[in-house]
């Protein structure tokens, strides 16, 4: 039943869940503006790509760095702590930026950053299920997933228009801001509410190994590892090839390549915003596969589409497929790892996502130009579509967790409010 209840239902009966949600919203929209004045700042000081490029590497590597090789810590330190203290690196790194005089300064603070949200993510999605019934965590990964979208597409609009018209320091400061602002949502979550326990160590190392051992033998995990490496490889190639297909292949311009990217943000927000009700009444295994498979379907069409209105369609059949596997993702991972070790299993999913995505972006970045962007679309079809299979068959041999006893209701406080 409390699948099948609204799911801003949710943001009314569990007071610790709103402080979560509007936590993520706030910092979200925040890192996202944020990342437009970075990128602008950097290309105006240097006016190289390849310093763009070490802005998004600085960003991204040390994610995969903190899940491949710190995850644990997540599982035997306070969630709670680890994200508030997450929140205010990032705002230390935020208000010291502009005072900057060059890009190498950026690029370290934006490693910074980087490191904090590697532990601040994974935190998020392996304490959401302690914050609510296990009848509401799918509307609960819908809120969450759809929000974050919502605010990567306003963000980015927000951060070039006060880029342009306030300059990107006033960017920084107000991103800095939304992260004090998270911090403080946090503090309101009651301290143990996040986790039931912290993980007792074996020793960091054999810590990281079992959360390896947890992938390998965990069903629900295994699959996710598995079929959503498999589609974020495809994802990232048509990410790479979408500006091809639009400027050259369509010669659409500018706008065109907006309407696409646009299309796979609606898209993205509509499928994790449907994919509550869907898994309610389909179930995760169908979901999880049909996911995948509109992927597959969507990228295919934009291949063979013969303009970018058509392609355009196409994307938001992709991007909805995408927001609900994501939902699923979370879904899994929440249900097919014990509370000790959902930190670890999370961190370490979101490093190997990393890893294929660059090496998706790699691949196609080297052969977009060589066969055309058509060619390579057609080629991330067939993988998504390949991710939809194993997706299906693995989550269906998976089955339907069921989680041991529902958590009592907690008692409505003045301080049982959360970030």
């Amino acid at each position: 039943m409390g699948s099948r209840r609204p799911s801003l239902g949710l943001l009314r009966r569990e007071p610790s869940f709103t402080r979560l949600f509007l936590a993520t919203i706030g910092s979200g929209a925040g890192t996202w503006l944020a990342l437009v004045a970075l990128e602008v700042d950097i290309y105006e000081r240097t006016g190289s790509s390849a310093w763009i490029a070490a802005l998004l590497i600085a960003d991204m590597l040390p994610m995969f760095a903190v899940g491949l090789l710190v995850g644990p810590l997540i599982d035997r330190l306070s969630r709670r702590s680890l994200m508030i203290n997450a929140d205010l690196v990032r705002f230390g790194a935020f208000a010291v930026l502009p005072f900057t005089t060059n890009a190498t300064q950026i690029v370290v603070l934006a490693a910074i950053v980087g490191v904090a949200t590697g532990f601040f993510r994974p935190a998020v999605y392996a304490g959401l299920p302690n914050l609510i019934r296990d009848s509401d965590l799918p509307a609960a990964n819908s809120l969450i997933q759809a929000a974050d979208n919502v605010t990567w597409a306003l963000g980015s609009v927000a951060g070039g228009a006060l880029a342009a018209t306030a300059g990107v320091h006033a960017a920084y400061w107000f991103n800095a801001v939304t992260f004090l602002l998270s911090a403080a949502l946090l503090v309101g979550i009651p301290q143990g509410l996040l986790q039931q326990a912290a993980a007792a160590s074996r020793g960091h190392w054999q810590d990281v190994k079992d959360g390896l051992s947890l992938a390998i033998h965990s069903r629900p995990i295994l699959t996710v590892l598995i079929a959503w490496n498999v589609a974020v490889f495809a994802v990232a190639a048509m990410n790479v090839a979408e500006p091809r297909l639009a400027l050259r292949t369509f010669s659409a311009g500018r706008f065109g390549l907006g309407l696409l990217m646009g299309c796979a943000g609606l898209g993205l927000t509509v499928g994790a915003l449907l994919a509550s009700a869907w898994i309610a009444r389909r179930g995760l295994p169908n979901v999880y596969g049909v996911s995948l498979v509109l992927i597959a379907l969507g990228i295919g069409g934009a291949a063979a589409s013969p303009n970018v209105w058509v392609a355009s369609a196409c994307a938001v059949v992709a991007g909805c497929g995408n927001g609900a596997a994501i939902v699923c993702n979370s879904l899994l991972v929440q249900r097919g790892a014990p509370d000790a070790v959902r930190g670890r299993a999370f961190a370490l999913l979101m490093s190997s996502n990393f890893a294929l995505v660059t090496a998706g972006m790699v691949v196609a970045g080297w052969l977009t130009d060589v066969i055309g962007a058509r060619w390579i679309l057609a080629a991330a079809g067939a993988f998504a579509g390949a991710a939809g299979i194993v997706g299906f068959t693995l989550a269906r041999r998976a089955g339907e967790p069921t989680p041991t006893a529902e958590p009592e209701p907690l008692a409505v406080s003045a301080h049982a409010h959360r970030s």
